[in-house]
């Protein structure tokens, strides 16, 4: 059976450009923010413990309980996101017990906010019930909160008008070549 491709100027795709427009030429690892994020929050035992921290849960056994995972996926995921800054340790006491950790979200943490946003109205599209679970609210006027794309000029963005390219053609280029040669 042939296959055709798809025409990226009739499909909805990010579109490539400069260097990046021979997407074969780079190699994933590296060049990819979306990789790196990833690899900082993207399995999902991180994302209900974050999902739980912007809830308002900041104590182990809360994370644990609300989450429904195993006290050690929790130990495990609290560990890697205090180690990559997504949560800060703060210690507390209660009368009588020891000191313990809490856990809140760092500044690098909170910027997940948008994320946490996406993923709670691409949970809506996939729904089989759109009346169950939680719908995240603008608390002054309590309309549903929803993810925009938009430029740095304010522009919304959707998927046919946007473009991807290397951040720093010339830079990376040349760490590229470099890693080629050292082969």
């Amino acid at each position: 059976m042939d296959h055709e491709r798809p025409d990226p100027t009739t499909t909805d795709v990010i579109e490539r450009q400069g260097a990046f427009e021979d997407r074969d030429a780079w190699p994933v690892k590296g060049y990819c923010r979306i990789e790196r994020a990833l690899d900082l929050v993207g399995t999902r035992s991180a994302m209900l413990v974050i999902r739980e921290l912007f809830y308002g849960g900041t104590r182990y056994e809360e994370l644990t309980r609300r989450t429904g995972l195993s006290e050690a996926v929790v130990a495990g995921r609290l560990k890697q996101l205090h180690g990559d800054g997504i949560v800060e340790r703060r210690p507390y006491q209660e009368a009588g017990q020891r000191r313990r950790d809490e856990y809140v979200l760092t500044d690098r943490g909170r910027a997940l906010f948008p994320v946490i946003v996406a993923l709670a109205e691409f949970g809506d599209v996939v729904s089989d019930d759109p009346r169950t679970g939680v719908q995240l609210v603008h608390r002054n006027c309590e309309a549903p909160l929803a993810p925009h794309v938009r430029c740095g000029e304010g522009h919304e963005v959707p998927l046919d008008q946007a473009a991807v390219r290397l951040r720093d053609e010339e830079h990376v280029t040349a760490l590229r070549d470099r890693s080629r040669a050292q082969r």
